[in-house]
Formats: structure tokens, sequence, C-alpha cells
């Protein structure tokens, strides 16, 4: 990551990363049980699954027995388990499909795939559009405004964090904060990048803090499901270690924040940090991820997967 070229080398990896999904419509809701066809995708691992309810609803639409149900009345699910609509859907693979991550940063997941990967591919998802999860998701609205809110509002806690103030997502004229989200619907780099950056340094000066969320199973209780529940961990991470002028490193952030599961700063011992399905060296500087593998929304989406 020392050189400018690396850099976008790395970013262009993340920006070019999907996955191929096989789509089906759940049986209680499909005319024919289970024998509609699948809707197949390769799909971008940063963008969200709601944006794909309106060609879904269109293709499943003979097949549905309620067709008039509105498209923003979908939801996913996997292995029974509701996918939180606002994860991207990277992030919901590498939490829930049990896939093993690559063991090369940097390099094309899906050149490295691994063997577990290559028989959880395509991820296969379940699509409903009754009996919504109100317990689990918030639900959609024909505008997109439920989308579009809690997109923006993730963007704003990432700058309040790197800068000490929403400013920079606030102060964006009215065409730049339209053409980020229009960006990130279309899933649009060379529309993206430029707004994007930005907002990663407004004030102009270093980093407060790295917006930085980490994923971790968690024990339900007795009540809840015992598949896909987690907890998210995340506290203030400096950019520099503390008492140093060391770059911060994502095993150091990790230590402070879960040191039973990261005893090591340097080596991975119980567990294993993810980012876009490729397990993070733990000396990597946690500002240069941020430069290169954030998501759309500006965080650190890390998984953490239990080794042995």
């Amino acid at each position: 990551m020392s050189t400018l070229k690396q850099a976008r080398n790395l970013q262009d990896v993340v920006w070019n990363g999907s996955l191929p999904l096989e789509i089906r419509l759940s049986p209680s809701e499909c005319r024919i049980y289970d024998q509609a066809d699948s809707y197949f995708i390769q799909y971008p691992r940063l963008s969200y699954l709601p944006f794909l309810l309106p060609r879904l609803h269109a293709f499943f639409a003979s097949s549905l027995i309620e067709p008039d149900v509105p498209a923003n009345d979908g939801w996913f699910s996997f292995e029974n388990v509701p996918l939180k609509w606002h994860y991207p859907l990277g992030l919901l693979y590498d939490l829930f499909s049990g896939a093993t991550p690559s063991q090369s940063p940097g390099s094309n997941p899906r050149e490295q795939a691994s063997p577990d990967e290559e028989d959880s591919l395509p991820w296969r998802l379940t699509l409903h559009f009754t009996e919504w999860p109100d317990d689990q998701l918030v639900r959609l609205d024909p505008e997109g405004k439920v989308v579009h809110d809690a997109f923006i509002n993730s963007v704003k806690e990432a700058d309040f964090l790197r800068n000490g103030t929403a400013k920079g997502i606030m102060s964006l004229s009215k065409d730049d904060s339209t053409q980020l989200w229009k960006a990130v619907q279309d899933y649009d780099p060379k529309t993206f990048n430029p707004i994007s950056q930005k907002l990663m340094y407004a004030q102009g000066a270093p980093l407060r803090h790295i917006p930085l969320k980490i994923y971790l199973p968690s024990s339900p209780s007795n009540s809840e499901p015992t598949s896909g529940h987690l907890r998210v961990v995340q506290s203030l991470v400096t950019p520099v270690a503390a008492g140093t002028r060391e770059p911060q490193s994502i095993g150091n952030a990790l230590h402070a924040l879960l040191p039973a599961l990261f005893p090591s700063r340097r080596t991975p011992i119980l567990a294993k940090p993810i980012l876009h399905g490729t397990v993070v060296p733990m000396t990597a500087p946690v500002e240069e991820l941020l430069k290169v593998a954030a998501y759309l929304d500006g965080w650190l989406h890390v998984g953490v997967v239990m080794m042995g």
C-alpha cells in the first residue's frame, strides 16, 4: 500500500469484487411451489440487495400467489435467517455463507476461491414478499427513502468519526449529494470516488478516528434463532497508536477492542479478521485500509471468523 499505484490497484480489486447469486422465490409464495425458475446474477460485493427488488419483482410476478404485492415488500433470507438489507452484500456473505476467506490480501477473491467458497457459490438466497420480519428488519418504502436515509446516516456517522464533525457530508452541494446517491444505486465508481474523496479529509486535517465496526458471532438467548446472531462492536480507533507516532494497525485495534479473541497484536491465534472476503494482515495500518478498502458508506466493516 506504499505507493499510489498499489493503492489504486487495491481500490480497483475492491470495486470489481462480485458474487454470483441464485435467488429463489419462497415456495410458500409461489403458485407452483418450488418450481419457479431461479434468478441468477453476478452482483457487486459493495452494493445492497434492495436495489435488486424491482427487477426481481418483475421476474417473479407471474409465479407469485399475490402478484400485486409491491416490490418494496421484498426481503431476503439465507437458511431461514433474514438478511439485514442495510448491510452490503459482501459483508452479508462473509458473515453468513460459511465460506473460508482468501489468505492472499489484495488478490481477487474469485481467483483465489477456496473449496468451501466454491461449494457455497452461487450464494443461494430466498426472496420473500410476505410475512415481513418486523422484529428484525425495518420496512422499506416505495420511493426508496428508507434505504437512502439509512445509507446517508451511516455516511454522516463515518464523517463525524473521521473529522470530528459531519460538515463534510452536510456541506456537499445538492448536485454532489444527488450524484453520490445515484452513483451508489448505479454502482458507478467514476462518479462516486471524486465525491467520496471530498469527504475523506473534509477539514484538510489528519483523521481523528477510523470508522471501524467489528462483527462477530454471539451466543443467542433461547428465544432467538441459533443461526445468524451477531454482535457488532465499535469504539474510538485512532489512526496513530496511543503513546507512539506509529500507525495504528488492525491488530492493535482488535487487541484493544477484543483482547480475549485477539490476545496477540501481530498473529491470529483464536480468530481472524475478514474484509472483502480476505484475511486482513494484523500489521495492516487502519488508515491505509480505510483509504483503499472502505465500503461505500465510508466504514471498514470487518468480520471475525473463529479459527480451528
